[in-house]
């Protein structure tokens, strides 16, 4: 069985009134939606409240739910409606200086690619960007399931997904990474 038949016969079970059935799905999908919303805000501890509200409107949509084998391009759009509500919120409110947040160190360990400096490349890329490459190579999401999440047509995921990984090739070559 795989995890979108799994996540369906969970979500009819929760409807059902097992309560035990949401813990299994929250247990199945929660790394997933947390490296997700980690990977679009950078902050771990923010990731963690915005997963937390995320799973708030699961449970409240859960009802409304039409598809459940759908589950997991739904589960990502509502956690992309939450982390773009939580930016909107913080460009309005004031900024730090980038001395204050720089916290990217250039001293690596013997030239060798980690997952941390490849995190951070990916935090400098744009947001459309940065959000398809999370979805499709990070979250390991279908062509046609990113396009769901984003709502924007396959053509237009595989433009953002050609130009974020010329961005980030750019970004990782500046650095110094032979890629």
């Amino acid at each position: 069985m795989n995890e979108d038949d799994r996540s369906g016969l969970l979500v009819v079970r929760c409807r059902l009134g097992e309560r035990a059935a949401f813990g299994e799905l929250a247990r199945l999908w929660h790394d997933a939606l947390w490296r997700y919303v980690r990977g679009m805000v950078g902050s771990p501890y923010v990731a963690d409240d915005l997963a937390q509200d995320v799973w708030v409107a699961v449970v409240r949509g859960l009802p409304r739910l039409r598809e459940p084998d759908r589950f997991a391009p739904w589960l990502f759009t509502i956690a992309r409606r939450t982390v773009a509500d939580h930016l909107r919120e913080a460009y309005k409110a004031p900024q730090t200086s980038v001395e204050e947040t720089d916290v990217a160190a250039d001293d690596s360990l013997s030239g060798l690619l980690t997952t941390m400096e490849i995190e951070a490349g990916l935090g400098e890329l744009p947001p459309l960007e940065r959000e398809v490459m999370i979805l499709f190579h990070l979250q390991d999401l279908p062509l046609t399931a990113c396009a769901e999440v984003l709502g924007v047509p396959p053509g237009t995921v595989k433009s953002r997904l050609h130009r974020a990984r010329r961005t980030l090739r750019e970004i990782l070559t500046e650095r110094g990474y032979g890629t």
